[in-house]
């Protein structure tokens, strides 16, 4: 799987809706109703952070949801994308872009979204064959206005803006025509999930869903 390959991969999986839900999971027994009502509510793409003691399982848990793609982000190293793909992640996310996490990436054959938000790193994206990627941290890099400034000179790259996007900014994001979706943790709140309460988690995902149509 070459770089273009990976990123035409990538942008299918983000054009399946307006929000791919950032997923922090401390809890392996949350893995499959969360993301059962995540898919419920038109979210099928789903981001699982690697930034818990849990989150292999809990990839390994969603992946049995029908419906749900489930994808590993915070890949850092290529032990993150090994372990990523053992436990069924079908895409990965990465909050920069390295040689070494695109060849690992290469060599599992797991699609890859890498961060990038400068214009020489977009360039540098470009030139590796990446044409969809994360703008990440968003919010504290410039926001939607950045985004459509990088989009003038480089109108070819689609970005998922990542950090800080909220229900109160999104459509600033989504109103870019080199935004094809963003990622956002405002679907999954963590005291939704200690208390179980999967129709509220549901209910925010058709919400999100609804913001293109």
């Amino acid at each position: 799987m070459t770089p273009a390959e990976m990123s035409r991969a990538a942008k299918e999986i983000c054009a399946l809706a307006p929000v791919v839900p950032v997923l922090v999971v401390d809890e392996v027994a949350h893995a499959a109703p969360l993301a059962t009502a995540l898919v419920k509510g038109g979210l099928p793409a789903l981001e699982v952070t690697l930034r818990t003691p849990a989150a292999l399982e809990v990839i390994r848990a969603m992946a049995e949801v029908e419906g749900g793609h489930v994808g590993a982000g915070t890949l850092l190293t290529p032990a993150d994308v090994k372990a990523a793909k053992a436990a069924g992640a079908t895409f990965g996310v990465s909050p920069g872009l390295t040689e070494t996490v695109v060849k690992a990436c290469q060599d599992e054959g797991l699609p890859l979204l890498p961060g990038c938000v400068t214009a020489s790193e977009v360039m540098r994206a470009l030139e590796m064959g990446f044409t969809m990627l994360k703008f990440f941290p968003a919010e504290t890099s410039g926001g939607a206005p950045a985004i459509k400034a990088i989009g003038a000179p480089i109108p070819q790259v689609t970005f998922c803006p990542t950090g800080g996007v909220s229900m109160k900014n999104v459509l600033d994001y989504l109103s870019l025509k080199n935004v094809l979706c963003c990622g956002g943790s405002w679907v999954a709140p963590k005291e939704a999930m200690v208390a179980g309460d999967w129709a509220k988690i549901e209910a925010l995902a058709a919400e999100a869903a609804a913001l293109r149509a």
